[in-house]
């Protein structure tokens, strides 16, 4: 039976994420009090790592709860969807008032709600809590988002600000917002990290076809990148892949890698939302559209064998200028999907009235996660500057950025297409800048359309109201 009452906050859970998790607070000086289903992994964490600070080993649940201070506080790390909530019908007739259950996996924000609601009834607190930065992240210093009351940040907001990653002296961790607040930020930013990956891999795709370089050499235009304004954990990262040699072959890594990325479902999500909140996130939409096509295998070889190879033959004749077209095609791009996830939180935080702060957002995506970029800095100063700015294309940075880059975006999405190299990230990130600078847009024709065939009505430009025009009848107009 496990010691009572000595522990600060606890995991059940001890997979992989759940695991480094639990170390993590032992090495920051917190008793931690460890839960898992098969006992022989709590058995295990405690005798590969028990030397790492203060372990509170539990074979049940019962004793689990038991080792743990008042209000006790439960991070649970399992499966999304229903194991979670399997673990919390366990744990709901275990604790009592004011004790707080943690979600630290990748919920959809959807089902946080309800839980918060649900567990709210009962007196107890359910924080959904976004973690990024993987099992590194998770052991050395993730970005933790958490969502829930304000009254249950008061206890584990000095736990996961000492826990998180650290930038300039500042935690990359800030209570984001009530109920779902938090894995909805966290949901958003794995779907601009799965935009900035395919934009990454398309610039790679580019540089390759058209400089008919090898992995290893565009790797190092990618460790140069990494030194200036594109500086990233995944930029970073992109040069250490195409770098690698496969130990079995003696090729490129790259190569002898499937072409069929997977999902688990975030990004999908990501776009669902934005749907749902009438947000055009298009460089995330393809991103996540790209990983499906890439895994229909059958419907690719099909269209092989119709249509031949898609790529065409090319040679770059000044490479110089292409590396730089393809950098600065790549940052404009990046800046779009970045912008496109902020115009997304923010539209989140209006529909569910969370009250969230982009610039704060920003702040704790310093450090720790995924999508963590030089240019973090720059959008906490554009929304600290002007928390209402509209799209943050028109902040000043960005904005010259994108400007300068509009001339080499051009012709890397038209060169893409003469080659036949798919590049639909960049194709769609620039189709959104030209669409949202245009002074007017098609859609007119689109409303004239809805109100012929389905008698839908249009608004006009010089007159307020609804109008309909007959148009089976004489085609005169009349007010809605």
């Amino acid at each position: 039976m496990a010691e009572q009452a000595t522990a600060q906050i606890g995991v059940t859970g001890l997979a992989v994420m759940g695991r480094n998790l639990a170390r993590n607070l032992a090495r920051n000086g917190f008793a931690v009090a460890v839960h898992n289903r098969s006992p022989e992994r709590t058995r295990r964490l405690v005798a590969e790592h028990g030397d790492e600070g203060t372990f509170v080993p539990s074979e049940s649940l019962a004793d689990f709860v038991g080792s743990l201070e008042r209000p006790r506080a439960v991070i649970v790390m399992v499966k999304a969807g229903a194991p979670t909530d399997a673990v919390i019908d366990e744990l709901v007739p275990l604790l009592e008032e004011g004790d707080i259950i943690v979600d630290c996996g990748n919920a959809h924000f959807a089902d946080t709600r309800r839980r918060e609601e649900a567990l709210r009834a009962y007196g107890l607190h359910f924080v959904g809590t976004g973690v990024s930065g993987g099992e590194e992240g998770a052991l050395l210093g993730p970005s933790i988002m958490p969502g829930g009351s304000a009254e249950s940040y008061r206890k584990l907001g000095p736990i996961f600000e000492k826990i998180a990653a650290h930038v300039d002296g500042e935690p990359c961790c800030r209570h984001i917002g009530p109920d779902g607040a938090g894995h909805f930020v966290k949901m958003v930013h794995n779907g601009i990290e799965y935009a900035d990956m395919q934009l990454i891999a398309e610039a790679y795709d580019l540089l390759r076809a058209g400089l008919s370089a090898s992995p290893a050499e565009i790797a190092e235009i990618f460790r140069e990148w990494n030194g200036g304004e594109l500086g990233s954990f995944l930029i970073e990262i992109t040069a250490d892949v195409l770098g690698h040699t496969d130990a079995a072959t003696g090729q490129a890594f790259v190569d002898v890698v499937l072409d069929q990325a997977e999902q688990k479902g975030t990004g999908r999500w990501t776009v669902q939302s934005a749907l749902d909140l009438g947000i055009p996130i298009t460089g995330i939409a393809e991103a996540t559209f790209a990983r499906s096509l890439s895994g229909h295998a059958d419907q690719r070889e099909a269209a092989r064998r119709v249509f031949g190879d898609a790529g065409e033959k090319w040679q770059v004749d000044d490479r110089e200028t292409f590396v730089e077209d393809v950098r600065r095609a790549l940052l404009a791009s990046k800046i779009v999907a970045y912008a496109q996830g902020f115009d997304h939180i923010r539209a989140g935080s209006r529909e569910y009235d969370w009250g969230i702060d982009l610039g704060g957002t920003a702040t704790i995506w310093r450090g720790g996660c995924i999508i963590r970029a030089g240019f973090l800095d720059r959008i906490r100063e554009a929304y600290d500057a002007e928390p209402e700015l509209s799209t943050l294309l028109a902040a000043p940075w960005f904005a010259e950025r994108v400007s300068n880059g509009v001339p080499a975006w051009r012709r890397v999405v038209a060169d893409a297409a003469r080659a036949g190299v798919p590049a639909p990230a960049f194709g769609s990130s620039l189709a959104y800048f030209d669409g949202l600078r245009a002074q007017r847009l098609p859609a007119a024709l689109i409303q004239g359309l809805r109100d012929n065939f389905g008698a839908h009505t249009y608004h006009r430009v010089d007159r307020d109201g609804s109008f309909h025009t007959l148009w089976a009848g004489d085609r005169s107009e009349v007010e809605a």
